[in-house]
């Protein structure tokens, strides 16, 4: 009717603001309208006015309510659905793109490799919809929408809730269900038994257009394609395309079979046989059998024979003959910087079947994952996981478990809305595990024991727990029999491999000194040493014991502290980050004016660090005289100082463990670092290399500190690993005065990066409480007296000039800003303006973890210039493709 959007329009707008009409088909009107609540685009779909007559309101909404809770990344969700004025209508994510009836159209035909992918990623939709109960219906090209060329399956479950609501009359209306050219004989035959074999039939309708260019039935009239599909036989697939594989043609000849029995019987085996290049059917791939034709020589016919006697010898040798051991392929994988890996994070994680991996990359002004596959050049940002630290992939390939800010979630592999799975007492920072039982096991927030929640959701169980050990960096092992993980002192001064039974919750060491293990079939254990090597050794499951000796398998990994450095796919794809202990690349000190223009420090002087990401900092004393810098020697990670401008360096530090980020007294006297050691905390020694550590403050979590200029306050940021609740906090200690820090800026989000103004007045930080990293200021030590934000679209790292008139960050396109201040009793900022690009050979280009220059009397930027190594000149992640047979011949040995 002529009001009907008008009519609609009014009875929706409480909900939703109707914007245009996007198109008609033979159920619905789809509108693309504005969700007023949740201020975003969505799709309207609304019933033709015949079809809501019939079926009624209330049998309707009852029945669709059902397909809300289908959760897949191929599947397009319901957000909503019911009645208004008459209308019935349901609402869907508004996805930018086409349809694939949209790509058919100007296509015609599709690449077989993209066919296929298309096919198998709609078929996991159908096979998870499926064993929750739901049957589509109405698998056609119109109802498949491409994101970025990944397939969404749309309108699940609408059929069958149309179906039910009208009792199972819908032929009896002259309406439907089922697009003639896609429909199964079942449904063309309006059986009432309609199972999941009927949307594998449709499925393998739409593959065979997309190879053929057309559908498997054609006809001048609805009548007719119904006659066809119900009596005649598709044309084989091959005589249309004759590149087609012999695999993909068998499974789109036995998806079509007439009979649902003769049929896959699960939406994966379609998959699988998809994926399989040996899959044949009983006919030999769906081509015509050969049938002599009246009056055939006897020559003749026995040419054919000796011909198919040789054919089947060589079918036979094919079968019998010994398979090729596919080659080992070894690569580096070197990404564009705007797409590169976060220096200092996990390894990349694979997928089972190694065709893509996932990595933590950057994001506006902090991180978020990314995915890179195998059949693309470029990587991609995955929505919805800005500022994930620890995430692990599901053995299906279709979701990746994520921890942020000490929160479990779960989110489709190709983004979207994370769903929540743990709230509360999750570690950040050390790893997660994503069992093929459906369970993920991840460590505590204290690290001191392990959890274990159904990745359906549900309460998190308590796995593990030790009161004198921590836990981290959990492995799965296949068929949900146990868990490995890594256990050790607070500090990880040397890590343990221990495995969990599941099945009686029972643990025990397995071997010493190691910093990560995964399993790997068919029965390898694979760890990495403290000293960055790779070993495997015999391992039985069932027994979770290792029974043999182990092998060194040549690879060499950096040290890098809890951080699992090496992954390996179920299929055998090993991933590692390159390098070994202490050979991540060196570099010299430059200064670096306010135009950009570098000096060497001492041209003589330069350096390695252990890896490029693993920033352990340095800073200028008060009369830029010396530097004080953490460096990697072969005795360790310590404390040096280097004269300046000439002058060799000398140490200050010589414990075993590692101690990082240095900072001056404000009398120069003294450096401040952080001490790994037990136990762990602030430590304090004289800047001329006398005396002995002394302990400042005590605890694990800590991660920056900075003495205040009147030397009252010890301020310290907490939290890096997600050890308290909101995630990094800025705390404080009163020296003489207090025995345990007291907060100084603790809040729901991440504050870190301390800087404080030199007459000690001004607070400068960056958090994320925007959404986007950005650097504020606030007052202290009253730190709640006011709050200015000082960047826009993104800050980091801030520092201030040392006659506190200036204060300088990195911006998200990494230029060195600056900005006025005017300190008052609310201080003002000026609007900042860009000196230089910040070039990616200074190591201050990626960090967002520690403020990598500092600033000299003179304006000065003082920064570590890269010579030669480091992840900017050779790829960080190698890629071991087929690695297990490499593994399985060193075993051997």
């Amino acid at each position: 009717m002529s009001d009907g959007p008008t009519r609609l329009a009014a009875a929706l707008s409480r909900s939703y603001r109707i914007e245009r009409e996007l198109g008609q088909g033979g159920m619905a009107t789809v509108y693309l309208a504005h969700d007023l609540k949740h201020d975003r685009l969505v799709a309207l779909k609304v019933l033709r006015p015949e079809l809501a007559a019939v079926l009624g309101a209330d049998r309707f909404v009852i029945e669709i309510k059902t397909t809300a809770a289908l959760q897949h990344p191929h599947i397009l969700p319901l957000f909503d659905s019911g009645t208004a004025d008459g209308f019935l209508f349901y609402v869907m994510p508004y996805i930018e793109g086409e349809t694939l009836r949209s790509k058919l159209d100007r296509e015609s035909q599709l690449g077989i490799i993209e066919a296929v992918r298309i096919t198998t990623e709609v078929a996991d939709a159908l096979d998870y919809a499926h064993r929750h109960g739901v049957v589509h219906r109405d698998i056609k090209p119109e109802n498949i929408l491409l994101h970025d060329g990944r397939p969404m399956v749309a309108d699940f479950g609408i059929a069958l809730a149309l179906s039910a609501a009208a009792g199972g009359r819908m032929t009896e209306t002259g309406l439907s269900l089922g697009t003639p050219h896609y429909m199964s004989p079942e449904q063309a035959t309006a059986d009432k038994e309609i199972s999941g074999r009927s949307d594998i039939y449709s499925l393998g309708s739409v593959l065979y257009e997309m190879l053929a260019g057309q559908p498997p039935h054609l006809g001048g009239s609805p009548q007719q394609i119904i006659m066809k599909i119900i009596a005649e036989e598709a044309q084989p697939v091959i005589r249309l395309r004759k590149s087609v594989p012999p695999n993909v043609a068998a499974a789109v000849a036995m998806a079509l079979e007439k009979l649902p029995a003769d049929r896959f019987a699960t939406a994966r085996e379609f998959a699988d046989a998809l994926r399989d290049p040996n899959f044949r059917t009983g006919e030999g791939a769906g081509a015509a059998a050969w049938v002599g034709a009246p009056g055939a020589s006897r020559r003749a016919l026995a040419a054919v024979s000796g011909l198919a006697a040789l054919l089947l010898a060589a079918a036979l040798w094919g079968w019998l003959r010994p398979r090729p051991v596919p080659p080992v392929v070894r690569y580096g994988l070197a990404l564009p910087l705007s797409q590169a890996m976060i220096p200092g994070s996990q390894t990349p994680v694979p997928s089972a079947d190694g065709s893509f991996l996932v990595y933590l990359g950057p994001a506006d002004g902090g991180s978020q994952l990314w995915q890179k596959r195998r059949d693309s050049y470029s990587a991609t940002p995955i929505p919805g996981t800005l500022g994930a630290s620890s995430f692990a992939i599901s053995p299906d390939g279709a979701w990746i478990g994520l921890i942020t800010n000490g929160r479990l979630s779960k989110i489709p592999v190709g983004g979207g809305t994370a769903l929540l799975l743990a709230g509360d007492n999750v570690a950040s920072a050390y790893g997660l595990a994503w069992l093929d039982d459906g369970t993920i096991v991840y460590p505590l927030r204290d690290a001191a024991g392990l959890m274990r929640v159904s990745a359906a959701g549900g309460a998190p169980s308590l796995l593990w727990r030790s009161n004198s050990m921590i836990s981290l960096l959990p492995s799965a092992l296949p068929g949900g029999r146990g868990v490995l993980f890594v256990s050790c002192p607070s500090g990880c001064p040397q890590g343990q491999l221990w495995v969990i039974d599941l099945s009686g919750g029972v643990a025990h060491r397995l071997v010493q000194g190691v910093s990560a293990g995964a399993f790997v079939a068919p029965n390898h254990l694979i760890y990495s040493t403290d000293a960055g090597a790779l070993y495997a050794a015999p391992f039985d499951l069932e027994r979770l014991a290792i029974t043999g000796t182990a092998v060194a398998v040549g690879e060499q990994l950096p040290n890098n502290g809890a951080v699992q450095l090496f992954r390996i796919s179920a299929g055998g794809t090993l991933i590692l980050l390159n390098g070994g202990s202490g050979s991540g690349g060196r570099f010299e000190m430059v200064w670096v004016d306010r135009t950009g223009r570098e000096t060497p420090v001492d041209s003589n002087w330069t350096f390695q660090l252990t890896a490029l990401g693993n920033n352990h900092g340095w800073a200028l004393s008060a009369d830029g005289s010396r530097l004080a810098i953490g460096l990697s020697t072969g005795a360790g990670d310590d404390i040096w100082v280097k004269p300046l401008p000439a002058g060799a360096p000398y140490r200050v530090t010589f414990d075993p463990t590692s101690e990082s980020r240095p900072r001056w007294t404000p009398d120069d006297r003294f450096i401040t670092f952080l001490g790994a050691r037990q136990p762990g905390g602030i430590y304090r020694h004289r800047a001329d290399g006398t005396g002995a550590d002394s302990l400042l403050v005590g605890g694990n979590a800590m991660d920056e500190a900075v003495i205040s200029p009147d030397g009252r306050w010890l301020v310290l940021r907490e939290g890096s690993v997600g050890a308290v609740s909101g995630g990094r906090n800025i705390m404080g200690l009163r020296l003489g005065t207090d025995t345990v820090p007291v907060p100084v800026l603790a809040t729901q989000f991440d504050e870190e990066a301390i800087a404080l103004s030199p007459d000690g007045k001004w607070l400068a930080y960056q958090s994320d409480e925007t959404g986007r990293t950005e650097v504020f200021v606030r007052p202290f030590p009253n730190t709640d007296a006011g709050k200015k934000q000082v960047s826009s679209g993104g800050g980091v790292a801030p520092l201030w000039s040392r006659d506190g008139k200036e204060l300088f960050y990195l911006s998200r396109s990494r230029e060195m800003m600056a900005a006025r201040v005017t300190p008052g009793v609310m201080i003002d900022v000026s609007a900042p303006v860009a000196l230089f690009r910040v070039r990616d050979a200074l190591l201050g280009a990626e960090s967002d973890w520690y403020t990598p220059w500092d600033v000299a009397r003179d304006g000065r930027f003082i920064m570590a210039r890269l010579v030669s190594g480091g992840t900017y000149e050779v790829g960080a992640v190698v890629v071991v493709e087929n690695w297990i047979a490499e593994l399985e011949a060193k075993m051997k040995r």
